[in-house]
């Protein structure tokens, strides 16, 4: 008995590494680590999830904010932490891609440094204009306007490479316009300068304007999105005002060090993609203007490869530089 049960020992011993360390996931507390100030629309966001999975999972889920560099320094802590499952990260479209294309110096690589669990959200930006300063009801007024008022137009952005910033790139060079970009610390900040006229144009996240569009403050000029969004059903969509392949997505996605086995991402993936879809989440994420996407890994990493593309492009027909 004693010589089967030394027998059975040494054949554990025998089994691959891999193999004796498959245990439940999660099998101790999880930190998320949100790149980004608490507040942020990532923070929103992986709170919520964090919530519902330990609500599901038992186990204590942490949202930790690890703000700097547009991402950079939340991403280097994901990037050395242990591919267990026990440090993820939920971080925006500039941290997982724009950062890529602006910052030839970048500190870390998210493609082959980070594995992409799923993408979680999308929402389109409204293009708003301060109507105590620009008259303009649609495109073409404003593209009139701001010619006429060259070299003092100017736009705020939540900062440097994120979305709001290289779509208003984008955006001049699809009209041959030209305005100053104005960058702020973040989203709230941005929104404060244009509504006191200290900038006159904006690219916002739809949930951020909505607001400021039904009690007047901001004027609705287009919208990002394929497809008319239900809450602004009168504002265009930026195909339909003229500017052709001009469908903008700001989004979200979470994600681990490289190097996750796949039995665990599977596990840390349906987790996610549970809570996201969940009664408690879902609707919540919604009102605030967001899409639920929850892709697969596979996906979000075609993705991706092509959102870095895309911006790369931008970045170098503008000549934009990370100031």
């Amino acid at each position: 008995m004693r010589r089967r049960t030394l027998l059975g020992a040494g054949a554990a011993l025998a089994l691959p590494a891999t193999a004796r360390a498959q245990a439940p996931w999660p099998a101790r507390p999880v930190a998320v680590v949100v790149p980004f100030a608490p507040g942020s629309s990532s923070d929103i966001i992986a709170r919520a999830m964090a919530q519902q999975m330990q609500a599901t999972l038992g186990r204590p889920f942490t949202v930790e904010n690890r703000p700097g560099a547009t991402g950079e320094i939340g991403a280097r802590q994901v990037i050395r932490s242990a591919p267990d499952g026990h440090t993820l990260m939920h971080a925006p479209i500039s941290t997982w891609a724009i950062n890529v294309a602006l910052r030839p110096n970048l500190g870390y690589d998210p493609v082959r440094e980070l594995t992409r669990i799923t993408q979680t959200v999308r929402t389109p930006n409204v293009l708003v204009v301060n109507p105590q300063i620009v008259p303009a009801g649609d495109l073409a007024g404003l593209v009139e306007w701001m010619r006429r008022n060259a070299g003092t137009a100017s736009y705020p952005s939540s900062g440097v490479g994120s979305s709001d910033h290289l779509t208003g790139e984008m955006f001049k060079l699809a009209t041959g316009t030209d305005m100053a970009h104005i960058p702020y610390s973040g989203g709230g900040p941005a929104m404060t300068s244009i509504v006191a006229g200290n900038t006159q144009i904006s690219f916002q996240n739809l949930g951020a304007v909505i607001p400021l569009i039904r009690d007047g403050r901001l004027r609705p000029i287009l919208i990002t999105s394929e497809a008319r969004s239900p809450v602004l059903p009168d504002v265009p969509t930026a195909v339909e005002a003229g500017l052709r392949d001009f469908v903008v997505y700001s989004w979200q996605g979470l994600g681990g060090p490289a190097g996750m086995a796949p039995a665990l991402l599977a596990a840390v993936h349906e987790a996610a993609v549970a809570a996201l879809r969940s009664p408690a989440v879902a609707p919540r994420l919604t009102e605030l203007g967001f899409d639920v996407v929850a892709s697969s890994p596979e996906d979000f990493a075609a993705f991706q490869a092509a959102e870095i593309a895309r911006w790369r492009q931008v970045v170098q027909a503008g000549n934009i530089r990370a100031e």
